[in-house]
């Protein structure tokens, strides 16, 4: 893979934890991402321009109740939000930080906008990601001045309780970069798989496929979700149904992967119309209340 983009070398792979981590955008994912590293020592500022609050609640939430698990291992939830600060613009982000994860939603103009942000406040040291779930690699670090420091930080929801992180190489990221993001995705206790830069990558691509598949038996009446979710976990061993996993990733989400793959890689993901309906009628899964299962009153 080339360096040539890439003249400096980012943070030392045995450098266990960033000590500084900025996130950009503080839903779910971003809350996600930025506990995981704050529980392990990292000060992390996330950037949220509409409700900051908010995604400090977030944060809260999930350290509340990973400590009500005992997933804490007796580290105070109290002390690990401390750590957890905001800004309300990017280019309000410190200058020091070793790593950068954008988690805003995806849309590629978007990305571009704030991936270009950061780079500007950061210095030529540190590593920028994207937790894009499909979106090309390449395309988003076009802009950026050392693409080279540039790669995919694939996260997975609920982030503090998956045990996968999906790491995206474009061809111009280097070695080094990839080096570092494998030390921190290990030491966040978490595995990680490598793949190049190619539409969906490898899980999203694959799960897709795979609840596209699902939608449409729903679609012909072949079987309820239930039993479809059931047959893939007890036949084929998958810890959760391709319905139950669209519920939890939203539909909306889906969607917009399913038609980005779509334009990449042809009919074989255009979306089923019972996906489409149930978007515009506002039944996006667990967080409407309302998807393939009723959350409202608990998951069926």
């Amino acid at each position: 893979m080339s360096t040539a983009t890439n003249p400096v070398t980012p943070a030392s792979p045995a450098t266990r934890m960033p000590t500084t981590v900025g996130v950009i955008g503080g839903g779910r994912m971003g809350a996600g991402i930025a506990q995981v590293f704050a529980t392990l020592g990292s000060a992390v500022t996330i950037a949220e321009s509409h409700d900051s609050e908010a995604a400090l609640d977030r944060v809260h939430t999930g350290l509340s109740r990973a400590h009500e698990r005992g997933a804490l291992n007796g580290r105070d939830p109290h002390t690990i939000a401390e750590r957890v600060s905001t800004v309300d613009a990017v280019e309000h982000l410190p200058g020091d930080l070793a790593l950068v994860i954008e988690a805003v939603p995806e849309q590629p103009s978007l990305k571009i906008e704030v991936l270009a942000a950061a780079e500007k406040v950061v210095g030529d040291t540190a590593v920028i990601a994207s937790n894009t779930s499909s979106l090309s690699i390449a395309e988003l670090g076009a802009a950026l001045r050392l693409p080279g420091r540039f790669l995919g930080l694939h996260f997975f929801n609920p982030v503090p309780a998956s045990s996968l992180v999906e790491i995206v190489r474009s061809p111009d990221t280097s070695d080094d970069t990839v080096a570092a993001a494998r030390a921190w995705v290990r030491a966040l206790g978490k595995s990680e798989v490598v793949v190049n830069d190619a539409p969906g990558f490898a899980t999203s691509r694959l799960g897709v496929c795979l609840g596209l598949e699902a939608i449409r038996m729903v679609e012909e009446g072949v079987a309820s979700p239930a039993d479809i979710d059931r047959a893939m976990e007890l036949g084929y061993r998958h810890p959760m149904g391709p319905l139950r996993s669209t519920d939890l990733v939203g539909l909306d989400v889906r969607l917009a992967i399913a038609d980005h793959l779509a334009r990449e890689l042809g009919d074989r993901f255009v979306a089923p119309k019972l996906l489409r309906d149930k978007v515009s009628a506002g039944e996006l899964g667990r967080k409407s209340g309302q998807g393939f299962y009723d959350w409202k009153a608990g998951a069926r």
